[in-house]
């Protein structure tokens, strides 16, 4: 966890102290039609081989409804001065362990969107396993940072509070389209230090002028199924080769544009091997001056995946962090902070 917690009030300040863990909660009521859901055999054989016993488990909270909830806006609003006025609107709120500014929205809540406060900007809704890579990246006031592949905006506009609107962000996409919905969002968040560009992260090498970067790669989204149904219907091996082929490359031109003694973070919300922990392989078999740093975190994780379908991993893929969706009622992730050695 970072520093000390802010005195109440203080708009910069980070949050409300979480609560201890404890293990996650029952798993919420089915996706309507779930049980009419098939999984094709190459997927179920593919996650039964990686998950064993607890492939069943995968598959409930699969397809079982994500929990909802918010990150606060430290650039317009302190933690407590906001938790304070969902709560007088009868909100309840559970604090989110690894992220002083993320909470739940516990009950049934439908109208997070509509109200007052989301249109001012005072809250990102956001999935809680999504608010990691920026506070694994720890982005700091001044520095110069690079989020590749940045739209709708969830991290950038997070990267920007952390770093007080101080320094520079750069959120870039690829696709021109996505480019207004990142534009809107930082504009309703009070963001002034981010530069929106527009250009394929293939695209983006060699300059070694960032302090940070965030490569939050496109992906199969595998551990997103539960709020994408679509991702089973699309899912095939070879498309997984595909897109891990394009995650190699972004990795390498985010760690080539990181200057010396800088950190960059990969991540994905795919739980395939290849796409997580073997681009992460390929990536310190290129650059032997790629140092994985461990996260420590107070998140429930599980074992990276140091061997499959004949592929050994380098050794080191064990600082990874790799989050199952039963692991704390999330959607599955992956995270791997990179360190260029100076």
């Amino acid at each position: 966890m970072r520093g000390q917690l802010p005195a109440e009030g203080d708009k910069g300040g980070r949050g409300l102290k979480p609560k201890p863990m404890t293990t996650p909660k029952h798993i919420p009521g089915h996706i309507p039609g779930a049980d009419k859901i098939a999984f094709k055999e190459a997927f179920e054989a593919r996650y039964r081989a990686l998950l064993g016993e607890r492939y069943n488990s995968f598959v409930d909270f699969s397809l079982s409804f994500i929990r909802k909830s918010i990150r606060v806006n430290t650039l317009k609003i302190g933690v407590r001065e906001l938790k304070h006025r969902l709560e007088s609107k009868g909100w309840r709120l559970d604090a989110v362990p690894w992220c002083r500014e993320g909470f739940w929205i516990e009950g049934e809540r439908t109208d997070i969107g509509n109200l007052e406060e989301h249109s001012l900007g005072y809250f990102y809704v956001q999935e809680a396993a999504s608010m990691i890579p920026p506070v694994v990246l720890k982005p700091e006031p001044g520095q110069v940072v690079l989020d590749m592949c940045a739209a709708p905006g969830s991290k950038a506009t997070q990267i920007a509070a952390m770093m007080k609107n101080q320094g520079v962000v750069i959120a870039n996409d690829y696709q021109g389209e996505r480019l207004k919905p990142l534009g809107i969002n930082l504009q309703r968040m009070g963001v002034s230090n981010c530069i929106t560009t527009l250009m394929h992260g293939f695209s983006i090498k060699g300059q070694q002028i960032f302090d940070r970067v965030l490569v939050d790669a496109p992906c199969s989204g595998t551990g997103n199924i539960r709020r994408s149904l679509g991702t089973l219907k699309m899912w095939n091996p070879t498309m997984v080769r595909r897109l891990a082929g394009m995650q190699r490359l972004l990795a390498c031109r985010g760690f080539e544009s990181l200057k010396p003694g800088g950190l960059m973070v990969y991540s994905t919300c795919s739980v395939e091997p290849e796409e997580d922990e073997g681009v992460v392989d390929f990536l310190l078999s290129k650059y032997s001056n790629a140092c994985l740093r461990r996260i420590r975190l107070r998140i429930r994780s599980s074992p990276a995946v140091t061997e499959f379908e004949g592929n050994a991993y380098n050794p080191d893929v064990d600082k990874c962090l790799r989050l199952w969706p039963q692991d704390n009622n999330t959607e599955g992730f992956f995270v791997v902070g990179i360190e260029k050695a100076s």
